[in-house]
């Protein structure tokens, strides 16, 4: 499996937290990113679009809210297996890096 691209695996880990409309991922996304992501509306509904065509999210329901409807997403199984190897593939860098740079101190070389 090809890694995945940061704004996919913060799409996948907002929507780990449960079902969430397109504003609450975009919130979500922001947070978990510590403002270093901002998903516009057209680029998360075509990353949504995209993710449900290949089997990680699936529309959850509708609602009207003040005259606007909100589409709610949540991950499916296969998402949450895919969220799970992508965090685990990410931890295993971040290991590596950090037993490198424990190994090697610049000036003791």
């Amino acid at each position: 499996m090809a890694a995945m691209r940061e704004p996919t695996f913060l799409i996948l880990t907002a929507l780990a937290g449960g079902p969430r409309h397109g504003y609450g991922i975009v919130q979500d996304v922001a947070v978990l990113s510590e403002q270093r992501v901002t998903l516009l509306p057209g680029t998360l509904y075509t990353a949504l679009d995209r993710l449900t065509a290949e089997g990680l999210v699936e529309p959850d329901r509708e609602e009207t809210v003040d005259g606007r409807r909100r589409r709610y997403f949540r991950l499916t199984s296969e998402g949450h297996a895919a969220l799970g190897a992508e965090a685990s593939r990410l931890r295993q860098l971040a290991t590596a890096a950090e037993a490198r740079l424990r190994a090697f101190r610049p000036g003791t070389a």
